[in-house]
């Protein structure tokens, strides 16, 4: 069986907690969707490039979610969840799902 990309895992991460906690009213159970796609993409990223690609791109995934809140300020709420989404994807697309 073919395994999702970390890239997808952690676009989706992003969406997903996103879109949880806007329809659900509970920012708390879009942090715990947010949570575990990251950490579902960190493991991958550990096992396809290593820790310090893991700790980068985890880094990167933190740093997305943190600055999809201002960018969402100039842009609107939807177009800066899936920024931010689209350039984790990529980064991990080209730090570590390519290599496996």
């Amino acid at each position: 069986m073919a395994k999702v990309p970390a890239a997808a895992v952690a676009a989706t991460g992003l969406v997903g907690g996103f879109a949880v906690a806007r329809w659900t009213k509970k920012r708390p159970l879009g942090g715990v969707v947010l949570a575990a796609a990251g950490a579902a993409a960190a493991k991958e990223w550990q096992a396809k490039a290593g820790g310090r690609t893991a700790a980068a791109l985890s880094t990167v995934y933190v740093a997305a979610f943190a600055g999809s809140h201002p960018l969402a300020k100039k842009v609107g709420a939807w177009p800066a969840v899936f920024g931010v989404a689209g350039g984790v994807g990529l980064a991990s697309w080209v730090l570590a799902d390519r290599r496996g």
